[in-house]
């Protein structure tokens, strides 16, 4: 087989009537009395290979792994275009039985079935889109910023304090002291900012130690954090946003054309999202539902249901909430000029599910601990950061948007653990 070049199914239109070379898995074969059918799957797509005599009677399993060589010849018969006609096969890997077939249309098993053999279901070319589309989603988040002037940062994710001063962290053993799992990388985007890069974002997991176990909730997630020093105020982080989410499915709908088809997914034209402050939330609710909100906050049927109406109002799945009370919202959170109770903050809801929290932050040293104050947290734990900001910390905020709510709103996938490649909740750790 060394004669051969070995070329991606989807290349193979290239190069007809040429020797080629082709390694994958059985996607499925088709015995007949005197030639065998066989589908093989790349990272690319998919082509028909055709076996015939002695190499038709070979024993071949669905999901082997497998080296091809044959020539490329035209075909009507393909969509696109050509076949393989098979001059040798070269078993690579056996597959043993799996325990679901993965080559339906969709695989015909329970969740946690699913998520068990988690590798396996993601040969399915429906589960493989949906991960395909979520490295696009990143991709178009990073270029998009990029193109902005932000710079891309890494940070700890093994911490002396929470970002948030609550008790949903991970706490673990460290050299004799207790570290905890990141619950967010705010206080080190605010560092960066301060740092002198002003814009600056990060794509990362954080951990929440939280005991839901609901469709929406996970205990280690990838989050998509924004923070930009000089602003003018929140709503320049809501519009910010809003293009930033704009250009993203925009992306999402050019590159991956074919895995939405695949999914019979049709993305929306955005524009301007429309934005409620949480008191204007309330009372829609309350008036066109019957529906009463929990103190300062919204409830999951409240967030469907405002959904419900702005769809209908505005034609579009987003709305941002503004104004969240000071006592919902943590310590670094800027409170409101016209009214210290609330806060400028902000949460996105897209299609009934909240995707994003943010707003601005303080950035004056006597109002910060003033702040942690009221919250009752120790200053003392929190030295490191609130000391920065005695030398010049200019007015900023950010945002952060959970990767996998955002993939699982955007292809209408119910359980946020199918927009997850691994997922980790209260009881999964494996695989």
């Amino acid at each position: 087989m060394d004669e051969y070049q070995r070329v991606l199914t989807s290349e193979c239109s290239n190069h007809v009537n040429e020797d080629v070379n082709l390694k994958g898995w059985v996607h499925r074969v088709r015995h007949l009395r005197k030639v065998s059918f066989l589908i093989l799957k790349d990272r690319s797509g998919f082509i028909q290979c055709v076996l015939e005599s002695k190499i038709a009677k070979m024993k071949i399993t669905n999901e082997s792994a497998v080296e091809i060589s044959g020539k490329v010849v035209s075909t009507n018969q393909q969509e696109n275009g050509v076949e393989i006609h098979v001059d040798n096969i070269k078993m690579l890997s056996y597959a043993a039985p799996i325990p679901f077939e993965v080559n339906n249309d969709e695989i015909e098993a329970n969740l946690d079935t699913i998520l068990n053999h988690r590798v396996l279901s993601m040969r399915n070319p429906k589960v493989q889109s949906i991960f395909r589309i979520q490295s696009k989603i990143v991709e178009s988040f990073q270029e998009y910023l990029r193109n902005k002037g932000f710079t891309q940062i890494f940070t700890p994710k093994l911490t002396s304090q929470g970002a948030e001063g609550g008790a949903n962290v991970f706490s673990l053993p460290y050299f004799g002291k207790e570290a905890y799992l990141a619950q967010s990388p705010q206080f080190y985007k605010q560092k960066m900012v301060a740092a002198g890069y002003e814009r600056v974002f990060e794509v990362a997991p954080v951990f929440r130690a939280e005991e839901h176990n609901s469709s929406r909730h996970l205990n280690e997630y990838t989050s998509m954090d924004v923070e930009v020093g000089f602003i003018e105020g929140y709503e320049e982080l809501m519009k910010l946003e809003n293009q930033l989410l704009i250009h993203i499915f925009e992306k999402v709908k050019l590159a991956c054309a074919n895995e939405l088809k695949l999914l019979n997914i049709e993305l929306p034209e955005l524009k301007e999202f429309p934005q409620l402050t949480l008191q204007e939330a309330q009372q829609i609710l309350k008036e066109q539902f019957e529906k009463t909100s929990p103190d300062g906050d919204l409830d999951r049927e409240g967030e469907k249901l405002i959904s419900q109406y702005i769809e209908k109002k505005y034609l579009t799945p987003f709305v941002f909430i503004t104004n969240y009370p000071t006592r919902k919202r943590p310590m670094y959170t800027m409170l409101n000029q016209n009214n210290t109770e609330l806060t400028d903050s902000f949460d996105l809801i897209y299609k009934g599910v909240e995707i994003t929290s943010g707003g601005q932050r303080i950035h004056d040293y006597q109002q910060l601990i003033k702040s942690l104050a009221s919250k009752g947290l120790d200053l003392d734990n929190f030295k490191s950061y609130t000391d920065l900001f005695r030398f010049g910390f200019p007015p900023h905020g950010g945002f952060a948007i959970g990767l996998e709510r955002l993939t699982a709103q955007m292809l209408n996938i119910n359980n946020v653990r199918e927009a997850t490649a691994f997922p980790r909740d209260c009881d999964r750790l494996t695989p």
